[in-house]
């Protein structure tokens, strides 16, 4: 059994979306200890801005390609193969100034331009599991002042679901910034009973995840191209 893992946030300590993802890993390592874990932290580690590169090299011939054309596309290649070779999906993505964090966005991006990926009606991998660990530092829900401000959620699901074809799930901390802005002092009893059951939703949805995994696993997509 094999898990990717996808870190975002750019908060290392104190990170809430780091915090539940963790959890999350945690139930998948206790069900299946034998398992390996493919990591990507966009945050620590955030890719080479080689996106225009990858592209163009995806529209030129290979034999015109230059070197750099040549390293970005073997570079997107490898993103796509840690995608390929994995069983279900844990994806930590915090939302900031109301969309994706830009590196998510590239990471994304990049893979697109992968032979493999590039044809966006075709889904690489169809029904594999995912979770969707969500951190946003305000609330969105309907009847809060931004409802509907949110663009992050949409745009992450169109690709992982509709696009890639993974069967996603979604745990979601809101207000998570309610503890250091004192705008918001008086939402904080109501910001930690969300994270609280957010934590509680990660725990037993990574279980649901894992169970399922354990009782029929299914076969991974080839990684040739």
């Amino acid at each position: 059994m094999k898990f990717f893992r996808l870190d975002s946030s750019i908060r290392i300590e104190d990170s809430v979306s780091r915090s539940l993802a963790d959890l999350v890993e945690a139930e998948w390592a206790r069900v299946h200890p034998d398992a390996e874990f493919v990591r990507r932290d966009l945050g620590r580690r955030p890719l080479p801005a080689i996106w225009p590169v990858a592209e163009a090299s995806r529209a030129t011939e290979e034999h015109a390609r230059t070197d750099e054309q040549r390293a970005a596309t073997a570079f997107a290649a490898e993103l796509t193969d840690e995608l390929l070779a994995c069983d279900a999906f844990l994806l930590a993505v915090p939302i900031y100034n109301f969309g994706v964090p830009q590196q998510v966005k590239h990471w994304i991006d990049l893979i697109i331009t992968d032979p493999r990926a590039a044809d966006v009606g075709r889904q690489i991998l169809p029904d594999r599991p995912a979770v969707l660990v969500e951190a946003r530092g305000g609330g969105y829900a309907p009847g809060t002042p931004r409802a509907g401000w949110d663009h992050a959620t949409p745009y992450m699901h169109r690709m992982l679901a509709d696009v890639w074809g993974l069967d996603v799930v979604t745990v979601r901390a809101e207000l998570t910034a309610a503890d250091v802005n004192p705008a918001m002092a008086e939402l904080r009893p109501l910001a930690h009973r969300l994270l609280a059951e957010a934590r509680d939703r990660a725990t037993d949805q990574a279980r649901t995840i894992a169970e399922r995994l354990r009782a029929a696993p299914k076969p991974r997509t080839p990684t040739a191209a």
